[in-house]
């Protein structure tokens, strides 16, 4: 029986393209019942194995391990998060950055940061331009240092957008980030010949708003997709455990295993190593209050659920 990828799903249909025919004709298809009784429901990024009807149709018979899976949007085997903040015009908010990231991490998708509209320093003033850029220096220094990749961008001239192209290429992938920060800008160049009005991507986020857009897989040029998506309409932990949520900063992890008690939830407790290392500046002060707030968060959520 063939195999394919689901790149579409709409009122009930899967539209699944062909292996090895990327960005080719699709076939509409149902999927069994079985897969109702079993509490499971294909997705778009389901790579599957499908069969014919006679009216030339056809039908998911299986879909195959998924590599991951995100819940809104829903989407499996996304491979990579590219996630969007422009440097100015708004201003970066590294609380949003971070709450995206612990998302992405519980996730287990890698993540890249874009950041955006670098060009716009030239219009501020010099002393605030130079204020702006070395906030923005340290920003990256920090990021990287825990392990994330950052690559800066700039609309003028394209500036950034071939080291996006690569590590786009041969994967699936979701953008999301702060709204207005030109991601319209960044996906219309990444897939010529489609035009993306602003905000159609990832819907402004964390404003409790929701749209049933269908998802929809978008072939680039280079090899891969990237995901067409209402984006991520609501980041409010509701998946997430606060006992996952040291975790899920990556770099806590190499110090909770000394923590003196297994469990430790890095704000109480005595002889705790991650708390150690927020002190002797090991880990980022700015990193640490947003696991603060995120656990508040969390507890509160709980409280109210």
């Amino acid at each position: 029986m063939p195999k394919g990828l689901i790149v579409k799903a709409l009122s009930g249909y899967y539209y699944v393209e062909e292996e090895g025919k990327r960005g080719g004709k699709t076939v509409q298809c149902r999927a069994r019942g079985i897969f109702k009784k079993k509490g499971v429901s294909p997705l778009v990024g389901d790579r599957v194995v499908y069969s014919f009807t006679e009216n030339g149709e056809g039908v998911v018979d299986e879909i195959e391990p998924r590599e991951s899976e995100l819940i809104r949007p829903p989407i499996a085997n996304v491979s990579l998060a590219a996630l969007v903040f422009s440097v100015t015009e708004p201003e970066l908010n590294m609380q949003l950055l971070d709450k995206f990231l612990v998302h992405i991490e519980h996730a287990e998708v890698e993540a890249v940061i874009l950041l955006t509209k670098w060009d716009l320093l030239d219009r501020l003033p010099e002393e605030a331009a130079a204020r702006m850029a070395r906030r923005m220096e340290e920003l990256i220094a920090l990021y990287r240092r825990i392990g994330y990749e950052v690559i800066a961008t700039s609309a003028k001239g394209g500036f950034g957008y071939q080291g996006v192209a690569d590590r786009l290429a041969d994967q699936i992938s979701v953008f999301a980030g702060q709204s207005g920060v030109g991601k319209s800008s960044l996906l219309n160049a990444m897939l010529p010949g489609v035009s993306l009005e602003t905000n159609q991507i990832s819907q402004r986020l964390g404003r409790g708003k929701h749209t049933t857009r269908h998802v929809e897989l978008l072939p680039l040029p280079q090899g891969g997709y990237i995901a067409d998506t209402p984006g991520f309409s609501q980041l409010d932990f509701l998946e997430l455990g606060v006992e996952q949520l040291g975790w899920c900063f990556r770099e806590f992890r190499s110090y909770a295993s000394d923590c003196k008690f297994r469990g430790c939830t890095h704000i109480h407790e005595p002889g705790c190593r991650v708390k150690e290392a927020v002190q002797e500046g090991l880990i980022a002060d700015s990193r640490y209050e947003h696991y603060l707030l995120f656990f508040d968060e969390m507890k509160d959520k709980r409280r109210r659920y």
